[in-house]
């Protein structure tokens, strides 16, 4: 028996609609959707567990899984098994996670997991965007402690006309691509990737997402209601004591605004709060540590924050002492690792980034296999967050979501100002050496001079910066800071950072902690961003203002050559002998790729010296090479034979052809060496092939002068007598009375014996 289902469905505008099912699948789960537009569907299930778990934060786990079934394919590898996520997938899971957890009660401790796998791909859907929806659609159907329903769009603008959940062919057409994740009355999350845009424009593009998201928000609660909205469970709070708090705020507020007003570093500072809470510690017996331990936590924290945030709302003064509008100390350097193909340190305040850039051929291109997409990255960047760069020891355990997610702006941020026609390969990877404020924008400047250092013909430079917001909406003051610190970060009501070049964004992250921010404080925090990042790009520019002329001697030198498809066979040779003798001898590394649509060959060469290189094309035009018919070429004889003499074309080494002994001279030549040797150079007309002997005819006599008084030989007359006409119609094999010959004949074998 099939079980009653209940179904919403979400007209995208354009003849295109999305539909929210509940009661077929994984009805054990809390929640549980499927999400379906076109042919792709997603299943989406939550669960949090009714007991709290020993923490002090909302243990939330997002998982985003992509099925290759849903594609009808086998995953690659040996065990032909989904295993770790992959950087799509982490990507995914980090935009819904940044929407879903500060809505959230701030108490509420119990384990939570939510799972959205992709069941059925459609290429004309993006699945990525639909993720935030189903997470969202399923939690209103349990019975979570959760403020209110949200979802998440991508947009896309082709030809000024902004659309919403862009296919991936039009996203190639499109100025921008950004993923907006919102409540019906709030922006929560932003991210993308821009060619250019102005801050007005990305503002008009959040704003259309948000109308779309609010008839998702409303569908959404259309359907809890069709299947019958659960009460809320019951959960144990967090125990409070207000007579606690205030006394604990007595005692450390003060303090802590001094301490934030004296402008001090990191760790100085640190060091002096954490003075203040251990006197606090100590004001109370040991005996009611263990009982009053996480609330004594809890409250000299609260307490520090307001301190700090009014410090700033107040006085317009920070932490470091700085005004709100004002960029941290910043010094740069290229050129700082002598092996590298390209390197650079850029250092503001406390964060410091080293990049380097590595160049190389359409082989080292970053292979992207996923259900939903199949393709390659020839710019591709790496971030690192090593433990000592915060002044910690803990474990390694292979790449973080969070270096993910960093990783990935820095790269959006600068990939639309590497040149399309840029022959290599390029890998950058940002070291975070210090960090204390947004060490992805700072992986931005550093991967921006590290590119120019390498050659790279880089379109602008791109710089970053990283903001923040404290409001207070009792009293409506708000201060948008710049260039926002960790201590920020954390303290603020919104984290957001910009990249972009002189004349526009080129990439943005944005997650917004306060309900109802007004586009008007929106606008204005993007407008003092571009004034810092501005302040910023001046400082690369006068560090390194160009991309270099050329790559350093030591880095390979790229140079791509277009070759008709039927040489390919030629360059390889049979079994790569051919390719594979070139790149040793010319110390070069040859790759070559088939054009899908031309069919023509696309050699790369990469080698460190320009002798290599110009050896390898020479080769290539020998082997590509096809005399004109009468052309004049230089030959060099390699080869005497009694009727002739084997020459090599000297502009086309490999390629040979005979001149017989009779184009030699006017004069009659009795032998070969009265007039060639082995190791002359000669010149040579072609008269291509020739159509009774079937073979190319090269002539030297051609080019010479007659010899005066020289006479051609009279044609000879085939009707004459004599031996030369003594039936020749009737010499040929069929005609020699082979049916005659003797039949005593012994066989060839036994002739031999005897």
């Amino acid at each position: 028996m099939i079980p009653q289902t209940f179904k919403e469905v979400i007209d995208l505008g354009d003849g295109r609609e999305i539909s929210i099912e509940t009661g077929k699948l994984a009805k054990q789960a809390h929640g549980s959707v499927v999400v379906q537009s076109g042919k792709c569907m997603l299943l989406c299930t939550v669960v949090s567990n009714y007991h709290a778990a020993d923490v002090d934060f909302l243990p939330l786990t997002v998982d985003y899984r992509e099925k290759f079934a849903a594609a009808g394919r086998y995953p690659g590898g040996f065990f032909k098994r989904e295993a770790r996520p992959s950087d799509n997938e982490v990507l995914t899971m980090r935009l819904v996670d940044r929407v879903l957890r500060p809505l959230f009660p701030k108490d509420y401790h119990a384990e939570t997991q939510v799972m959205i796998q992709l069941m059925s791909h459609d290429e004309n859907v993006m699945p990525d965007a639909m993720a935030g929806l189903a997470a969202s659609a399923a939690i209103q159907l349990s019975d979570f402690p959760f403020e209110c329903a949200i979802s998440e769009v991508r947009v896309g603008r082709i030809n000024g006309e902004l659309i919403i959940n862009p296919t991936r062919a039009q996203l190639e057409e499109s100025d921008l691509d950004m993923v907006i994740g919102a409540s019906a009355d709030s922006v929560m999350m932003v991210e993308g990737e821009m060619k250019e845009i102005s801050e007005e424009e990305m503002v008009e593009a959040i704003e259309f997402a948000h109308e779309a998201i609010k008839k998702q928000c409303e569908a959404q609660l259309k359907l809890a209601e069709a299947f019958g909205k659960k009460e809320t469970r019951e959960y144990e709070p967090e125990v409070e004591d207000e007579d606690l708090a205030k006394k604990i705020h007595d005692m450390v507020y003060d303090k802590t605004y001094a301490i934030a007003k004296a402008g001090s570093a990191k760790h100085e500072r640190s060091e002096a709060f954490s003075k203040i809470k251990e006197e606090v510690f100590e004001s109370f017996p040991e005996e009611e540590h263990e009982e009053l331990g996480k609330l004594i936590h809890k409250y000299v924290a609260k307490a520090q924050k307001e301190a700090v945030r009014n410090l700033t709302l107040d006085e317009g003064l920070r932490l470091d002492g700085r005004t709100t509008d004002e960029i941290r100390p910043i010094w740069c350097e290229v050129d700082y690792l002598p092996s590298t193909h390209g390197s650079a340190i850029f250092t503001r305040g406390e964060t410091q980034a080293l990049a380097t850039v590595t160049l190389g051929t359409s082989r080292e291109a970053n292979v992207i296999d996923n259900p939903s997409f199949e393709g390659e990255e020839r710019f591709y960047l790496h971030y690192n967050f090593p433990p000592f760069s915060t002044g910690e020891a803990r474990p390694i355990r292979g790449t973080s979501r969070r270096e993910v997610g960093h990783g990935n702006l820095a790269q959006r941020a600068l990939k639309g100002m590497v040149p399309e026609d840029c022959p290599y390969t390029v890998r950058v990877v940002s070291e975070v050496l210090e960090s204390n404020g947004s060490s992805s924008m700072a992986t931005v400047c550093s991967g921006t001079m590290a590119l120019m250092d390498a050659g790279v013909q880089m379109k602008k430079p791109v710089s970053g910066i990283a903001m923040g917001l404290i409001s207070d909406a009792e009293t409506g003051k708000y201060a948008v800071l710049s260039d926002i610190l960790g201590d920020e970060d954390h303290l603020g009501d919104m984290d957001f950072k910009v990249t972009g070049t002189a004349d526009g964004i080129t990439a943005c992250q944005m997650d917004i902690k306060v309900k109802g921010l007004s586009y008007e404080i929106l606008v204005k925090a993007l407008m003092q961003a571009k004034d810092g990042r501005l302040h910023i790009l001046q400082k690369l520019v006068d560090t390194i203002d160009t991309p270099r002329e050329d790559v350093k001697p030591h880095a390979p030198k790229m140079v791509t050559r277009i070759i008709p498809g039927e040489y390919i066979g030629a360059v390889i040779g049979s079994g790569g002998k051919v390719i594979q003798e070139l790149q040793k001898e010319t110390n070069t590394t040859i790759v070559i790729n088939e054009d899908p649509v031309t069919e023509e060959g696309i050699v790369e060469i990469l080698g460190t010296g320009q002798e290599g290189i110009d050896a390898v094309l020479a080769k290539i035009d020998a082997l590509m090479f096809k005399p004109e018919v009468g052309s004049v070429y230089e030959v060099k004889v390699t080869k005497i034979l009694d009727f002739g003499a084997v020459v090599e074309y000297v502009d086309a080494p490999g390629n040979d052809t005979l001149i017989h002994i009779s184009e030699l001279a006017w004069e009659r030549t009795n032998n070969v060496t009265d007039v060639v040797n082995v190791g002359d150079t000669m010149d040579v007309k072609y008269f291509g092939f020739d159509p009774k002997t079937r073979k190319e005819k090269v002539s030297r006599k051609a080019i010479l002068p007659k010899p005066e008084g020289w006479q051609p030989r009279p044609p000879r007359d085939n009707n004459k007598g004599g031996r030369d006409n003594r039936g020749r119609d009737n010499r040929g094999r069929d005609n020699r009375n082979r049916d005659n010959r003797r039949d005593d004949r012994s066989p060839r074998e036994e002739k031999k014996e005897d």
